[in-house]
């Protein structure tokens, strides 16, 4: 899948078309050159536009990655609450969980590999306090699918901050090992298998897999 498909659903109509080709330029040299070798320079010749205009949208360089790694956080939880939507038990919503993880790393490897590479700049950065409140607006869907009723008696009784880490960590690990090319078996091709194991473990003692 191309990147233009996740930044067409991120910021749609001609109004955003400069937007978007900033985007797509930054993205493939960030990948390609990395975040700290690449600057703003490069990226205007690239875009064939002014540095002005990018500064106008994104005000330097941390801004540009910040609002990058913001963009594919978002997409990335519209397939995973599409995906939780249309789970109706709670094993089914820690499979959705992975899957949708899974299957976002896998449509959208140019993505997922700036992700990487950028959470840690962004954490400790001049955005990281907007990045602290955006993902505890991205989790609360999360947390109050996993709050409902009859869910908490069939996990774990585990810290809310650990749940996250259980459900998503080795699919995470791996997916990182496929986009290194440090594996070759697709993310897509264990999915059920990582799924199981994320469900195992977080479910309580004597609740059988369905």
């Amino acid at each position: 899948m191309d990147t233009a498909d996740l930044l067409e659903r991120s910021y749609p109509g001609r109004r955003a078309e400069l937007k978007r080709d900033i985007f797509h330029k930054a993205l493939s040299l960030f990948n390609e050159q990395g975040i700290e070798a690449t600057t703003i320079e490069m990226i205007r010749a690239e875009c064939d536009t002014s540095v002005g205009a990018i500064y106008h949208h994104f005000g330097n360089k941390e801004g540009l990655v910040a609002a990058l790694f913001f963009t594919a956080l978002e997409d990335q939880a519209r397939l995973r609450d599409a995906y939780l939507d249309a789970a109706d038990t709670t094993q089914k919503g820690v499979q959705a969980l992975v899957f949708s993880y899974v299957d976002w790393v896998e449509q959208q490897p140019q993505w997922a590999r700036f992700q990487y590479h950028a959470r840690f700049a962004v954490t400790k950065g001049p955005f990281k306090d907007e990045l602290a409140e955006r993902n505890k607006t991205r989790n609360l869907r999360l947390r109050q699918w996993l709050t409902q009723s009859g869910r908490a008696a069939e996990l774990q009784d585990l810290p809310a901050e650990l749940l996250p880490s259980l459900i998503i960590g080795q699919a995470d690990s791996y997916c990182r090992a496929w986009l290194a090319g440090r594996v070759k078996g697709s993310p897509s091709a264990y999915r059920e298998v990582l799924a199981q194991a994320a469900w195992r473990s977080i479910r309580a003692e004597g609740l059988a897999e369905n």
